[in-house]
């Protein structure tokens, strides 16, 4: 429950940080000369802070993963599991028609593996050193082959994308409340007053939260068709003995940092109203999943 209150909370405070900014620059402008409020300026502005939280994330992706976990980019292998590794992530790129990514290891004790990067050419993924000594070298292909159909298929902008038009309509929201509390609730005739300020954020807090459940949900179904790449790049039965592999980990405490929580090929399990905060939906699922397309194209 932890790393999923700290998954949704991270995009929250960076909104509340955004809309503060906003608000002490007076940036945050919604009303006409009359006094009244202006919605399309409202809208503008809730956008303007909406994707700037969810690009400048996607901007500092990389460079977070990398300082957070102490990720080693491979620059040159030194060994054989390094070079294999390097050589495995390159033939899956070609295959994908994407550029080749930057390999690297983080030490970690789960099987985890992720995969981040604003562009599909300069993406990065990178591996556990727990996955490298609990999985054999057909399951870390299949798992290395579900990251690289994450930077195919665009997750990370589509994932960016959705969370600033979620974001878009939490601000925009937020606004109508603190507008509501301050003019009708507290009376107040003169400008914007502190009634509107607090309650907005309150309000941008409270639904930021709940707005999340759609970005998890987004989340979710992309792993099932990162599933499926992995199934094609390296094989159906690869992918899912990597899954299986993985259902031996799931009392295991992740230790990839909240930010990159969303990215990895693991991302726990939770029951009751915590799923609609799930990151990844249950491996049992993911498994079903891929023996039903198996099915299906046999």
């Amino acid at each position: 429950m932890k790393r999923i209150a700290l998954f949704v909370m991270t995009n929250v405070a960076i909104l509340v940080v955004i809309s503060v900014v906003f608000q002490l620059t007076g940036r945050d402008g919604i009303q006409t000369p009359n006094g009244q409020l202006d919605l399309t300026a409202l809208l503008i502005m809730s956008a303007i802070i909406g994707f700037m939280g969810s690009f400048i994330s996607l901007a500092l992706s990389k460079w977070m993963a990398l300082r957070s976990t102490r990720a080693q980019v491979i620059k040159q292998p030194r060994n054989e599991i390094e070079a294999w590794l390097v050589s495995t992530v390159q033939r899956q790129a070609q295959q994908a028609g994407i550029g080749m990514p930057d390999v690297a290891i983080y030490d970690a004790p789960e099987v985890n593996a992720f995969a981040t990067g604003a562009r599909r050419n300069s993406a990065l993924v990178a591996v556990s050193t727990g996955l490298l000594r609990s999985m054999t070298r057909d399951e870390a292909e299949a798992v290395l082959g579900h990251e690289v159909g994450h930077v195919a298929n665009g997750d990370m902008i589509t994932l960016t994308l959705i969370q600033g038009v979620v974001n878009t309509f939490v601000v925009f929201l937020s606004r109508l409340v603190g507008y509501f509390v301050d003019r009708v609730l507290l009376k107040n005739e003169e400008g914007l007053g502190i009634g509107y300020f607090v309650s907005s954020i309150i309000a941008q807090i409270v639904l930021g939260i709940l707005a999340s459940t759609i970005v998890c949900w987004f989340s979710r179904q992309r792993e099932f068709r990162a599933d499926e790449a992995g199934a094609q790049l390296a094989s159906r039965e690869k992918m899912t003995a990597a899954l299986r592999r993985l259902q031996a980990q799931q009392g295991a405490e992740s230790h990839l940092p909240q930010e990159m929580a969303a990215f990895g090929i693991f991302g726990g399990r939770s029951q009751g109203w915590r799923a609609l905060f799930m990151t990844h939906p249950p491996l049992e699922a993911r498994i079903e999943a891929l023996q039903k397309q198996g099915f299906r194209q046999a």
